[in-house]
């Protein structure tokens, strides 16, 4: 726990948990030298498509599903509406939270819980990752290396879409290595920012199920005690069993910050390496959001 709480800065690819190669060398030293963990997911609502999964696993990211299933206002077709349940500001101590994206339904979601919204272009207007890299850090209060006491955000989330899963993937890796380079030089920006890199697999495919299963992790036994093993805690909330738990294609997180994180084995970003060596296992998805605003003294520590 650092002596002072930190800003956090979420990167967020949708989608693209499926095209990491060898080729990410950033993502992988991320993954490497920080700790790496599996956010389980719950089943889209029966009325829902693939189409919209986005919006549903965003929304479990950011612990709000249930307050969107609740609502009578469908954010994919009510841009601009009334909050009906408690902003993020509210929610988590006065955490001033921002998102980044250029996706119209993440904006309208964002909007909803209470979020302050900007476009990329507002960021950058170029698609630099180093001018992007700086511009996120600015939001957060950090300039020059220094964190400013001024009236920054707490908590961004800069989201990028599978518009182009390759490219998308790119862009990712080069701002990862940006904000490496930032974190190593420049002391300040290393032990006061935490940083979170979440990928989705977004809408599943015919083998997931297969390719990408949670029950990986569970111990094979053929021992006649192996029924008394009890459910995981992804699998329980509040006491109670979740029986709408998706049992694959979990989103992939890899944090990183100086002094403050602990280091696995993980030794690759991909989800073999996350299952067998991760050192934060699986937690449910709506649990990390909490998880990082008790990083910036927001939110009781998840599980106390």
């Amino acid at each position: 726990m650092a002596d002072k709480p930190s800003r956090a800065l979420v990167l967020y690819g949708e989608g693209s948990a499926r095209f990491i190669t060898p080729v990410e060398t950033h993502l992988h030293a991320l993954a490497h030298r920080g700790i790496c963990g599996l956010l389980s997911l719950t089943q889209l609502p029966p009325s829902e498509n693939e189409d919209s999964c986005v919006i549903w696993e965003l929304a479990e990211l950011l612990d709000a599903r249930d307050a969107l299933e609740n609502s009578i206002h469908n954010p994919l077709d009510q841009p601009h509406v009334n909050r009906t349940f408690p902003s993020v500001e509210e929610r988590f101590m006065g955490m001033k939270a921002a998102v980044v994206t250029d996706n119209s339904s993440v904006k309208s979601l964002a909007a909803m819980l209470g979020f302050k919204v900007f476009d990329w272009n507002e960021i950058s207007d170029s698609n630099n990752s180093s001018l992007l890299a700086s511009g996120l850090l600015k939001l957060l209060g950090f300039e020059q290396g220094k964190l400013l006491d001024t009236n920054a955000f707490d908590f961004v989330l800069a989201h990028k879409g599978p518009a182009n899963g390759l490219d998308s993937i790119k862009h990712m890796d080069h701002l990862v290595g940006e904000l490496s380079s930032t974190i190593d030089s420049e002391s300040e920006v290393g032990h006061r920012l935490h940083l979170s890199v979440v990928l989705s697999y977004g809408p599943t495919l015919e083998n997931d199920h297969l390719n990408f299963s949670l029950l990986d992790a569970q111990v094979k036994s053929k021992d006649e005690l192996s029924s008394l093993i009890p459910c995981q805690s992804y699998m329980m909330s509040a006491g109670k069993l979740r029986d709408n738990v998706r049992q694959y294609c979990p989103m992939l997180v890899a944090q990183y910050q100086k002094a403050v994180t602990r280091l696995d084995t993980v030794e690759s970003f991909s989800f073999r390496d996350f299952i067998e060596k991760g050192g934060n296992l699986i937690i449910l998805a709506d649990r990390f959001i909490h998880e990082v605003a008790f990083k910036l003294w927001k939110a009781p520590k998840y599980g106390a």
